[in-house]
């Protein structure tokens, strides 16, 4: 599989695992599918892992350091996130989270952005993954948090960057403003942006992607899906858009969408991962998976010869803003 070298930090495979559903996402994933996950991920050609204390309040965390416990740590990258503190919460631990995860609210999500609060966070997520360093951190969803985040949650990153303690920080949020600010003003080297880089959602390239590039920020596309919209060859009528049941109008360009992907012998999905990697400043794109057929799937949809006349269409139906270009960064094998 090949792989892409940001300006700052680790080559990223062209595919990353993220490992949300390794936390339970929405329903229930047993040990045994999350290890098949990771390990035909791995055996695809993957070696970029994502994950987050929020996944599973540290299920996540824990099961993919087990899964990758036996692989050599050299040969593989691995991303945290930090801003949700995990408190014990004993009080809550009968109750299901209501996080999204179908786990025992046995911990709490503290939001916290301080020196303190990263640094113990990063201590926990290092202690659950069972590794003695993670190789990115990102500040995760700080849409209300700006003011502690640009400023010390930055700087806490930037200084353990500067130390050596990881190999390049960024920010992951579902909206492409802020993290333009972030690009902007602050000096990280990555960002991870969900849903905002898609066929349906193309915001990210107004000003984030121009400015990335601009500055030598790597961007990490996640959720390039919509959460469901764009995952199957053909939108069901009850798909859902961000989490949520998807507006009718939407279904109806997807439907379009897919249309043209027919034309050309492409399926929708191939074309929503395809999409967000021909830009230049995109240097992965992370996909979620609960068992192994997911993750070999994934990878098989990356592997799809999509022609660049597919793209020329989209942009002359208006279905995409432009055909984008392709990446003029050079690209190793992992």
């Amino acid at each position: 599989m090949r792989s892409r070298t940001p300006a700052r930090g680790p080559a990223l495979t062209e595919l990353g695992l993220g490992a949300a559903q390794l936390g339970n996402l929405f329903r229930k994933t047993s040990d045994a599918d999350a290890q098949g996950a990771v390990d035909a991920a791995w055996d695809s050609g993957v070696r970029y892992f994502d994950t987050a204390p929020h996944y599973g309040l540290g299920l996540s965390e824990r099961r993919l350091g087990a899964a990758l416990a036996r692989r050599p740590r050299a040969e593989y990258t691995v991303s945290t996130k930090v801003g949700r503190l995990l408190v014990p919460s004993p009080e809550t631990a009968h109750r299901q989270d209501d996080g999204g995860f179908a786990v025992p609210a046995s911990f709490r999500r503290d939001w916290d952005f301080s020196r303190d609060g990263i640094l113990r966070s990063l201590e926990s997520s290092l202690t659950r993954l069972g590794l003695d360093h993670v190789d990115i951190v990102y500040l995760h969803d700080p849409d209300d948090h700006w003011r502690q985040a640009s400023t010390t949650g930055v700087d806490t990153l930037v200084e353990l960057r500067e130390q050596g303690v990881v190999k390049a920080v960024g920010v992951g949020m579902n909206q492409a403003a802020m993290l333009t600010e972030f690009v902007r003003r602050s000096d990280v080297d990555l960002v991870m942006v969900a849903g905002r880089h898609t066929l349906l959602d193309p915001s990210a390239r107004e000003d984030l992607l121009p400015l990335a590039r601009e500055r030598g920020v790597g961007v990490v596309a996640a959720a390039v899906y919509n959460s469901g919209l764009l995952a199957t060859d053909r939108p069901p009528s009850d798909a859902t858009y961000d989490y949520l049941p998807a507006p009718r109008e939407l279904i109806a360009r997807a439907d379009a969408l897919a249309d043209v992907c027919g034309r050309h012998g492409v399926t929708l999905p191939e074309a929503a991962i395809a999409y967000p990697l021909r830009h230049p400043a995109v240097v992965s794109v992370v996909l979620g998976a609960r068992d192994a057929r997911q993750s070999r799937t994934n990878a098989e949809r990356l592997a799809a010869r999509v022609p660049d006349a597919l793209w020329a269409e989209l942009a002359d139906l208006g279905l995409v803003p432009e055909a984008p270009d392709r990446p003029s960064t050079p690209r190793g094998r992992s």
